[in-house]
């Protein structure tokens, strides 16, 4: 039996329970940088997701399996980050809140130092929006600009679920390929956020693609095509021209059991990853200094001890 909760009842977001680091002290903070560094970084939009899920979805989706996460593993959760970049496609669709890549990439680099100088220095992006050719950016700029040991490291968190994302014809649970608040999204919704979700108005919405099949792989990247759904221009249609319902596939068909498996799967990589990032290196210990930076040694030991800021090195 699977020690998960699925379906999943209520959040955490404003409970006094130590997941969530904006509702700690910094007395709750301190005792736990002794025992765990690591935080998770929720990063999600807010989407049109049609009749029958919030605009939160992409948002819940992250916490909800972010919270559990800390649950097992004592580790901390930042509050997420509510609003997200998106493709081409989703311009125009309405109640879709889109900010573009370069400002979520910056405001990333500094949420990401923030945490670095709060002494949360092992930080996993948890993010299952299409903007995956953000996040990695936002990374690297973080290293280029502050030149400081850190592990930061961006999970996709539907890549861990692997074939369970798959249509039945391969293996997997589902009717009907992975595409935008359809069958598979809207079942992880009810295995995860089933209070905020409305069933009874699931409708189904046709794709648009504008290429024959072969090239273009899908949302879970389980598809045929060898280039990324994001990485394409002209491939599908305009969402506010073509499917304004804020659904792209059948969201009637969504249950939350054929999502089960997919979620315990992800739920068990992410426990993993934070555990074997705390075996190699426990609470207070990094990658070692000289092999990440070049910087002074003086002034990174002094930014590590907490003599002095990391705006001292850049800002």
């Amino acid at each position: 039996m699977s020690k998960w909760q699925i379906p999943a009842t209520g959040g955490n977001m404003e409970v006094n329970n130590g997941i969530y680091y904006q509702n700690m002290t910094n007395q709750d903070v301190a005792e736990r940088l002794k025992k765990n560094d690591v935080i998770l970084i929720p990063v999600g939009s807010t989407e049109n997701h049609g009749p029958s899920a919030p605009y939160g979805e992409d948002t819940y989706l992250d916490t909800r399996l972010c919270e559990q996460v800390a649950k097992a593993t004592c580790c901390t959760v930042a509050q997420p980050i509510w609003y997200g970049s998106h493709p081409y496609h989703h311009l125009g669709q309405k109640g879709t809140i889109i900010i573009p890549e370069e400002t979520l990439a910056d405001y990333l680099v500094y949420v990401f130092a923030g945490f670095w100088n709060a002494g949360f220095r092992k930080m996993i992006v948890v993010n299952g929006h299409g903007q995956d050719y953000v996040i990695p950016l936002a990374i690297h700029k973080f290293g280029k600009k502050f030149q400081v040991p850190a592990i930061i490291l961006y999970t996709h968190f539907w890549n861990c679920a692997k074939g369970e994302l798959d249509t039945k014809d391969k293996g997997g649970p589902y009717d009907t390929p992975f595409v935008h608040a359809d069958e598979v999204e809207q079942s992880w919704s009810l295995a995860l956020f089933p209070e905020l979700c409305k069933q009874e108005y699931a409708v189904k919405v046709p794709s648009a693609p504008m290429l024959p099949k072969g090239h273009i792989n899908n949302s879970a990247e389980r598809g045929d095509g060898p280039i990324k759904w994001y990485n394409a221009l002209g491939s599908c249609g305009m969402e506010c021209i073509c499917q304004p319902q804020g659904i792209i596939g059948d969201a009637s068909l969504a249950d939350a059991e054929k999502a089960r498996k997919g979620v315990e799967m992800t739920l068990d990589y992410l426990e993993k990853l934070v555990n074997d990032i705390l075996e190699r290196y426990p609470a207070g210990q990094l990658p070692p200094t000289e092999l990440m930076t070049q910087r002074d040694p003086e002034a990174i030991r002094a930014v590590i001890a907490g003599e002095r800021h990391i705006y001292t090195l850049a800002y």
